[in-house]
C-alpha cells in the first residue's frame, strides 16, 4: 500500500480515537490543554482532507505529517464553506461536529485547500490526472518558483527549472517564461521540457495557462515531438474542442500536424459537428478543421451543412463557419448548395443580426454573379432595407462592391422618380439610411456625386425649417461637406480620383 496513503489512514483512526475521548463525559476538559488541543486538530485536519486525496489526487499534507499551507493558487476557505470545483454543494462535513465546541472553527482562516491544475471551471482535471502521486512537494508550489517571480535580477534558464516544468507551466508568470524560452532553446532544453510535460499533457492542454506552453511545443518543438505530443490527443479531440483551452491546443495542432494526423483528429468529430458548430469553443475548431484541412478529408463536416445553411448563418457562431466554407470550399457542388440557400432567404439574412455578415461577406468576396444576384434580389426594397440596423450595412456593400450600372441603379432607387425625391429624404433623416447615403456619395461617379449633393442640400434647407431636426440638420450638413470635399478632390485630381 501507498505509505503516504496508510499515514492518511491512520489520521482517520486517531482522529476517531480522539473525537471519542472528546465525547467521553469522564474526560477532564481541562486536562487536555492547548498542546493536545494542536493535535487533535492536527489528526482531525488529516481525516477530514484524506477523501480529497482518492478523488483529486492531490497531496495535502506536508512530510512531517502537518497541513500544508503553501498551495498555488489557492484562495483560503474555512471549512465551513464549499470547495470551489467541488461537487460539494453544502459546507464540508455538514453534519460534522464543527461548531462552537470543535477545535476547529468555521472561521478559521488558516485553512487552505489546493486547487491543482485548474480548468474552465475552477476545478481539477480528475479524469486526467496522473495516477501516480510522485514527491509530495511536487503538488505545491516549491521554493524554486517562489524564487523566479520574486528574484528580479537573476537570469533563470531553462535547465534551471528541471524537476519543475509543470508546476511553471501552471504559473502565469512561469509560463509565459517558459514559452519564450522555447523559441530560442536548445535540443537538449526541448527534451528536458518536452519529457516532462508529456505524463501531464492532457492536464496542461485545458489550463488556463498551460495550454500556452503546449501550443508552443507544437511551434517550436522537433518533428517527432510534436508527433508525439499530437498522438496524445488521440480519443480527447471533441472533449478539448469544447474546452476553452483545450480548444486552442486543438486548433494549434491541425495547424502544424501532417495530414494523417489532421485526418485522424478531424474524425473524432464525426457525428458532433452541429454540437461544435453551436459551441462558442468548439466553433473555431471547425473552422480551423476548414481553413486547414484539404477539402476531400472534411466532406463529412461541409455535407452536414446541407439544408442547414439559412439555420447556421442566423447563429451566432454558426454565421462565421458558413463564411470560412465560402472562402475554402471550392468544390462546385458546395459552392452551389451553398449559394442556393442563402439566395432563397437573401432579404431575411441581411436584416438579421449575424445572416448580414454571411451576405456582406458574398459582396466583397464572391463571385462576379454571386453579387449580381444578391444585388438583384434586394433591388426594389433599397429604401427600406437602409433604413433598418443590419440590412443597411449590406446596402452599404451593394455600393461598394457593384457595378457601376449597379451602383447607377441603386441611387436612382434612393432618389426616387419625382423633383421632391421622398426616398433620399426619408434616408437622410434616418439613424442608419444617412450612413447609406454617405456611402452612395463616396462611391458614385462624379456624374451622380454632383446630382445627389445638389438634391440634399435643397432639402437640408428645407429641414432647417422644423425645429425637431436639428440633430437631422448636423448630420445632413456632415453628408454635404464629405460631399464637397470629394468634389474639391476631384477638381485638384481628376486623373486619380
Amino acid at each position: 500500500m501507498d505509505p503516504l496513503y496508510l499515514q492518511y489512514l491512520r489520521s482517520n483512526e486517531y482522529a476517531a480515537a480522539q473525537l471519542a475521548t472528546l465525547n467521553d463525559p469522564s474526560m477532564d476538559r481541562e486536562y487536555l490543554g492547548n498542546s493536545y488541543m494542536d493535535l487533535l486538530q492536527k489528526a482531525y485536519l488529516g481525516a477530514l482532507v484524506s477523501p480529497q486525496k482518492s478523488q483529486y489526487g492531490v497531496s495535502y499534507l506536508g512530510k512531517s505529517g502537518s497541513l500544508n499551507h503553501n498551495y498555488y493558487g489557492s484562495p483560503t476557505f474555512g471549512l465551513g464553506m464549499s470547495y470551489p470545483g467541488s461537487p460539494i454543494g453544502a459546507p464540508l462535513l455538514a453534519s460534522s461536529p464543527i461548531g462552537s465546541g470543535s477545535p476547529v472553527r468555521h472561521n478559521d482562516r488558516n485553512i487552505r485547500f489546493t486547487a491543482g491544475i485548474s480548468n474552465l471551471s475552477g476545478g481539477v482535471m480528475g479524469s486526467w490526472h496522473s495516477e501516480s502521486v510522485g514527491n509530495l512537494d511536487e503538488s505545491f508550489p516549491s521554493s524554486l518558483l517562489d524564487e523566479f517571480k520574486s528574484n528580479k535580477t537573476k537570469c533563470f534558464e531553462l535547465l534551471e527549472i528541471a524537476g519543475h516544468v509543470v508546476e511553471f507551466s501552471a504559473d502565469q508568470y512561469g509560463s509565459r517564461f517558459i514559452q519564450q524560452k522555447l523559441e530560442t532553446a536548445t535540443t537538449e532544453e526541448k527534451n528536458m521540457v518536452f519529457n516532462e510535460i508529456m505524463p501531464q499533457a492532457l492536464s496542461l492542454m485545458t489550463d488556463v495557462f498551460g495550454n500556452y506552453v503546449i501550443q508552443k511545443f507544437f511551434e517550436h518543438g522537433s518533428a517527432s515531438q510534436i508527433r508525439e505530443l499530437a498522438d496524445q490527443l488521440t480519443g480527447h479531440v471533441l472533449t478539448l474542442s469544447l474546452q476553452m483551452y483545450g480548444c486552442r491546443v486543438i486548433q494549434k495542432a491541425i495547424e502544424v500536424v501532417e495530414l494523417d494526423q489532421q485526418t485522424k483528429m478531424v474524425t473524432e468529430l464525426d457525428g458532433h459537428i452541429m454540437r461544435c458548430v453551436r459551441d462558442q469553443n468548439g466553433n473555431h475548431v471547425i473552422q480551423k478543421c476548414i481553413e486547414c484541412v484539404p477539402e476531400d478529408a472534411i466532406q463529412f463536416i461541409v455535407s452536414t451543412f446541407y439544408d442547414q445553411v439559412v439555420t447556421l448563418s442566423t447563429h451566432p457562431y454558426g454565421c462565421r463557419v458558413i463564411q470560412r466554407v465560402l472562402e475554402h470550399c471550392h468544390d462546385a457542388k458546395t459552392q452551389r448548395i451553398m449559394m442556393d440557400e442563402i439566395l432563397q432567404s437573401v432579404i431575411m439574412l441581411a436584416q438579421d443580426q449575424y445572416g448580414n455578415y454571411v451576405v456582406q461577406h458574398v459582396l466583397e468576396h464572391g463571385k462576379p454573379h454571386e453579387r449580381s444576384a444578391i444585388i438583384k434580389k434586394l433591388t426594389g426594397q433599397i429604401v427600406q432595407m437602409s433604413q433598418q440596423k443590419f440590412a443597411s450595412n449590406v446596402i452599404e456593400k451593394c455600393l461598394t462592391f457593384g457595378t457601376p450600372v449597379e451602383r447607377q441603379a441603386l441611387v436612382d432607387e434612393m432618389l426616387g422618380t419625382t423633383d421632391e425625391n421622398e426616398p433620399l429624404q426619408a434616408m437622410m433623416k434616418d439613424q442608419f439610411a444617412n450612413y447609406v447615403v454617405q456611402k452612395v456619395l463616396e462611391t458614385c461617379d462624379d456624374q451622380q456625386l454632383e446630382l445627389v449633393l445638389n438634391r440634399i442640400k435643397v432639402h437640408l434647407n428645407a429641414l432647417k425649417k422644423y425645429t425637431y431636426g436639428k440633430h437631422i440638420v448636423a448630420r445632413v450638413e456632415k453628408l454635404v461637406a464629405a460631399g464637397e470635399r470629394r468634389i474639391s478632390i476631384l477638381t485638384l485630381h481628376p486623373a486619380t480620383a
